[in-house]
């Protein structure tokens, strides 16, 4: 793994692949209730593109689980995000077991990645219209 001089992965852009049942309605959902759009498709496939980092919507006849985050938003402003969303028609989970628990969809988690600079992190997730588990988080600085 050392083409060139460094490790090839640790050099490549991460893209998240998301599994629909239903690109159609997976499509719609992305689009009314998150505001996105894809930025490229292919037969059985939808790119979107958020901050630079792509993830991708494949036609699937596997189901997500969905019992862990699949993919995540860090935002500056997690309570505005949540808001714009709920009113958009997103519905965010209730979590209650020891060390979390969400408030109005949101939940304060103690610790962070020390290489981010921040103290904690606040939380919130949902499901997409396919069943993937997708999280929104704040850093605490």
């Amino acid at each position: 793994m050392n083409a060139g001089g460094g490790n090839v992965l640790a050099r490549a852009r991460v893209a998240t692949r998301l599994p629909a049942q239903d690109l159609d309605r997976a499509r719609r959902f992305y689009s009314e209730q998150l505001g996105l759009e894809p930025v490229d498709e292919r037969p059985g496939g939808l790119l979107y593109r958020c901050g630079g980092v792509d993830f991708a919507l494949f036609q699937s006849t596997g189901a997500s689980p969905g019992t862990f985050t699949q993919m995540g938003w860090e935002v500056d402003d997690i309570e505005t995000v949540v808001s714009e969303l709920k009113q958009r028609g997103v519905v965010f989970e209730d979590v209650d077991v020891p060390g979390l628990r969400t408030r109005d969809g949101i939940a304060d988690i103690d610790g962070n990645y020390p290489s981010k600079g921040a103290r904690g992190e606040r939380g919130a997730w949902f499901r997409d219209s396919e069943g993937n588990l997708l999280g929104i988080g704040e850093p605490v600085v």
